[in-house]
Formats: C-alpha cells, sequence, structure tokens
C-alpha cells in the first residue's frame, strides 16, 4: 500500500468523524498538505458548524487530534489537524 492511499485514509477518517457531528456534512471539506514525514490535514466546515466541532474548551478537536495522532503512529507518519477557521 502506498503512501497516498494511507493519506487517503486518514482524511477521510476525519471527513467521517466531523460529518457525524455537524449540522452541515455537505460543507465538510478535509485536504492534505503531504511533506515527507508529516501531513497537515486543513479542515474545513459550515461557518455555524466550527463550534460544534471545536467543542467546549476545544475538547472535540483535541479528541480528533489524538485520533489523528493515533493514526500516524502506525504508519509512521506525523499528521497534524488545522482547523481552518475563517471561509
Amino acid at each position: 500500500m502506498g503512501a497516498e492511499s494511507e493519506v487517503l485514509e486518514v482524511r477521510e477518517l476525519v471527513e467521517a468523524i466531523v460529518k457525524a457531528m455537524v449540522d452541515r456534512p455537505e460543507q465538510v471539506v478535509c485536504r492534505e498538505v503531504q511533506g515527507t514525514h508529516s501531513c497537515v490535514l486543513e479542515l474545513e466546515v459550515a461557518k455555524e458548524d466550527i463550534g460544534k466541532v471545536i467543542g467546549r474548551k476545544g475538547i472535540h478537536a483535541d479528541a480528533i487530534r489524538r485520533i489523528v495522532h493515533a493514526a500516524g503512529g502506525k504508519r509512521k507518519m506525523r499528521y497534524v489537524l488545522e482547523i481552518i477557521e475563517d471561509r
């Protein structure tokens, strides 16, 4: 299995988790910016859903980041989740 498909799997995982949390799942977009040993996942959601994704005191965002970190450990790749707020 190549690196491209592994990144796609993590991106799809993040999209699936976030789509289950928001009111407008059709506006959830997750893009990956690939580096040699790391990958940045840029997450965009509808403006009114940003609070649901971040959660009180950032608890939801932290939970998603932990899952992404765990998936990266298995693949020996560092994943960074960035939630894009100004859309």
